[in-house]
């Protein structure tokens, strides 16, 4: 496994002296601390998860969600270690220090405003390469991050591998089918979920321990009509994330919209107790009189017991799923759902989107954020010595791809900064010679 454990900075670990097999957990645990400390880990904690930011101080923000995608990470992975009694694929099992390390980093690269600032910076990017906040999370990692001059926050190959959720680049994968759009209708402007084709040195790094067969195997992906590309395979790392994500969005998501009473008890039962309903027997709707009351009580722990009830059980429901079209184990070896319990999360998910993200009220406030965006970049590239930072303006001359820096530079920051830049530049009378971004 040391080839795991290297770095790009210094390829070869097990040349240096303190070394030994019984550390290696020590380098995971040097992944977490770098992530913990970085500028963009800290940046989460005013970017957009779901809600507005300064509604109130109960719901998510992008860090406290990473936080629990971490807690949630390292759950799986102790019943993963607990319930499969596979000789294959128990050595391959995540560490505590290496799931959280993925799990902490999984957000980085996203911008402010949530999906719609995203969506925003692709259409700005469309003809320079792109914007998607899981590349940019990449690009964090390997090349932005202040740990490193040139390797980024330069974690070890595992915990970097383990955040690539769609191992293909921009180039691959981006099919856009529909006319131009305008300034005030972006949503024909989704990004391909994809590597940007400027990391591809680093993804060819990531993948050097496979043979040729699984490196391309683990990087195909169709091509449906009218549409991006999407790839196909993951590591067992990632789709323990990934899973760990998508618990936390659909779950806690549904504890903040019912603590802000932004959907009803009378909602929940007719969209999704009654679909609920329709699904194999199952645990949750054989107590779904328990969760409704716990989810719309007046009492903020009757709620949070019903949350860490439902936790609970999509936790139980992960095992090991093995797709034998591969030969090393971290490709070998998947987490994956029970169909049930799958088909449940779905249908939470769903209800969050529909009934609580889809609201004209929050639409409002995301495409607030996204024309905010439009704006600072329009200014930034017509002005980048003027207004860009000096060594952000320097890398600009520097690069053979100026707008990607622009892009960069916008991405690092977080909606409050985001929108104290925007006064600054935009509405009279605000701003100050010590305002810094």
């Amino acid at each position: 496994m040391q080839e795991w454990i290297d770095r790009r900075s210094s390829p070869d670990t097990r040349t240096r002296p303190h070394f030994n097999s019984g550390s290696i957990d020590s380098h995971f645990q040097r992944d977490r601390a770098r992530i913990i400390h970085s500028a963009s880990f800290r940046a989460l904690q005013s970017k957009t998860q779901v809600l507005g930011l300064g509604e109130s101080d109960f719901y998510r923000t992008r860090l406290t969600h990473s936080l629990e995608v971490a807690q949630i990470g390292f759950g799986i992975s102790e019943h993963l270690r607990v319930t499969e009694q596979n000789e294959a694929s128990e050595p391959w099992i995540p560490s505590f220090s290496l799931i959280e390390s993925i799990c902490l980093a999984h957000d980085l690269g996203h911008p402010p405003f949530g999906h719609s600032g995203e969506v925003a910076l692709n259409y700005l990017m469309k003809d320079h390469g792109g914007f998607e906040g899981n590349g940019q999370t990449l690009r964090i990692l390997t090349r932005l991050g202040e740990f490193s001059e040139s390797h980024g926050l330069d974690l070890t190959r595992r915990s970097t591998l383990g955040t690539i959720k769609y191992p293909a680049t921009y180039t691959q994968l981006a099919n856009y089918t529909q006319p131009e759009a305008v300034n005030s209708n972006l949503s024909h402007w989704e990004p391909p979920k994809c590597v940007y084709d400027e990391e591809q040195d680093v993804l060819a790094w990531l993948l050097e321990p496979f043979e040729p067969s699984d490196k391309t195997l683990f990087c195909t992906f169709t091509q449906p009509q009218g549409g991006h590309g999407q790839t196909q395979h993951k590591t067992l790392d990632t789709s323990i994330m990934e899973l760990s994500d998508d618990i936390a969005y659909g779950v806690h998501d549904l504890e903040d919209a019912a603590e802000l009473r932004l959907t009803t008890e009378n909602i929940w039962r007719h969209h999704f107790i009654s679909a609920l309903m329709k699904m194999p027997a199952n645990p949750i709707a054989d107590n779904i009189n328990f969760f409704t009351e716990k989810l719309f009580s007046e009492l903020r722990r009757e709620r949070k017991h019903a949350i860490s009830r439902l936790v609970s059980y999509f936790i139980s429901q992960v095992r090991v799923r093995e797709n034998a079209a591969f030969k090393h184990p971290l490709l070998q070896f998947n987490a994956t759902m029970s169909p049930t319990a799958h088909q449940i999360l779905t249908l939470l998910k769903r209800f969050v989107l529909e009934h609580i993200i889809l609201q004209p009220e929050l639409q409002a406030l995301q495409l607030k954020g996204q024309q905010m965006i439009l704006q600072l970049f329009s200014r930034l590239v017509d002005n980048p010595q003027k207004l860009l930072p000096t060594p952000v303006y320097q890398d600009y001359l520097d690069s053979s791809n100026p707008h990607r820096v622009i892009a960069d530079y916008i991405a690092s920051h977080s909606d409050a900064t985001a929108t104290r830049l925007y006064h600054r530049l935009f509405t009279p009378g605000t701003g100050s010679i010590y305002d810094r971004f």
